[in-house]
């Protein structure tokens, strides 16, 4: 498990030592692998104990075949199955999702072509056909399934979180705008300079989205999906003041 320690590498002034307001585990991409994130789990309880906070940067549906189920699961551990706070951001594919339950029309091709036949069989329901009639139907299962609670807390996860100089995020962030001018689009798919221009007020940001070999906390930015559904590695980076350290399953 890779130890990065911050004080020692002697990073450009404009990039400060990494110093949450606590520490945290940030978890990578879940994308429908119940039986991982659960591995996981047992991971961060024996490293770093079951009372850790915890932050997901989302995408816990689509491509794997357990979104159902991890939805679920995330939800029960926001509701007091860890011990620690836990906090659930939102990925593009919980927009994907909200988007084809509000537009079947316009949003369900894209979104079904992109995982979420996956997540839609993982609630017992048949990928729909292209005709409007058959999409309506399938948001309406997909809608019951979920049930009133389960669209709501959807809807309200928020698209980024902040502990000191720390921004987690699902996609990164644009990196001339400070945490309160981002806007939810560069958050949720990413900004084309987040990746090549490093920030220039000492903020780091933790994300997911885009898939790394190895995760990685270089240039003031920790890189945490490893390509769970594909790759059978979740991964979560284990943060405190001057250090990141990487679990993975």
């Amino acid at each position: 498990m890779p130890f990065f320690p911050f004080s020692r590498l002697g990073w450009r002034r404009a990039e400060a030592e990494l110093a949450p307001d606590t520490r945290l585990a940030v978890v990578g991409d879940i994308h429908g692998r119940a039986d991982l994130l659960d591995e996981l789990l047992e991971i961060i309880a024996r490293e770093a104990g079951r009372d850790c906070p915890m932050v997901f940067v989302g995408d816990y549906v689509d491509r794997g075949e357990q979104s159902a189920q991890v939805l679920g699961r995330v939800q029960a551990l926001q509701g007091g199955e860890w011990h620690g706070a836990v906090t659930c951001l939102k990925g593009n594919h919980e927009a994907m999702m909200l988007a084809f339950l509000d537009r079947p029309e316009d949003a369900g091709p894209f979104w079904i072509n992109n995982g979420g036949a996956h997540t839609l069989a993982s609630f017992g329901i048949s990928p729909p056909g292209s005709t409007l009639e058959a999409l309506d139907e399938a948001r309406n299962a997909l809608r019951e399934a979920l049930g009133p609670r389960g669209e709501e807390w959807l809807r309200a996860l928020p698209p980024s979180i902040q502990s000191g100089n720390l921004l987690i995020t699902h996609a990164g962030a644009d990196p001339e705008r400070p945490p309160d001018a981002q806007t939810e689009e560069d958050l949720l798919w990413g900004h084309p300079e987040f990746a090549r221009r490093p920030r220039r007020d000492g903020l780091w940001v933790a994300h997911g989205h885009t898939i790394c070999e190895e995760p990685a906390a270089a240039d003031g930015r920790i890189s945490v999906d490893t390509g769970a559904y594909a790759t059978h590695r979740l991964t979560a980076a284990y943060i405190a003041r001057g250090k990141c350290r990487f679990f993975s399953t």
